[in-house]
Formats: structure tokens, sequence, C-alpha cells
């Protein structure tokens, strides 16, 4: 086995953000903090929607989500107390 061998396993799986509605819409829950904290640097920045995953549909719902979960304080705007 090589020193390199172990790091192999493939990439890390995309943290599932978006839920799709029996009518077939999609919704982000602006109350699911711990998605939405995955979806965010350290910094408190929103990352791009290639280290996300994202379309371009869910991620302007996913920055409107955690807008919110900003303005109701469930997400910090800082680094402060992230």
């Amino acid at each position: 086995m090589s020193k390199f061998q172990k790091f192999s396993a493939g990439p890390q799986p995309k943290p599932k953000i978006t839920k799709s509605s029996p009518k077939g819409n999609i919704l982000v829950d602006w109350k699911d903090i711990e998605n939405l904290r995955r979806t965010m640097s350290p910094n408190g920045k929103i990352y791009a929607r290639k280290r996300n995953g994202t379309s371009a549909q869910e991620q302007r719902l996913l920055a409107q989500a955690v807008k919110r979960a900003r303005f109701m304080a469930l997400l910090p705007y800082t680094s402060a107390t992230l």
C-alpha cells in the first residue's frame, strides 16, 4: 500500500441543500441552519456554485435563505460568532 492510497477514496459528497415540493418546485429552508452553515466559509461568506455543486436557480434560493437566516439572527453576518 502506497502512502497516498488511503486518500484516494474519491470526492466528498456534496451536502443536499434543496428539497422538491410535490409540484416539482425547488425549496431551500432558511430554518435548516446546519445545512446552510455547510455552504458558508468560516468567515461567513457563501461559497460559490462550483464549490456547493448547485445550479444557478438553487444558488439564488440558497443566498436568499442565508440572508433570511441572518436577518432572523439564526446565522451570523461575520465570523465573530461562527
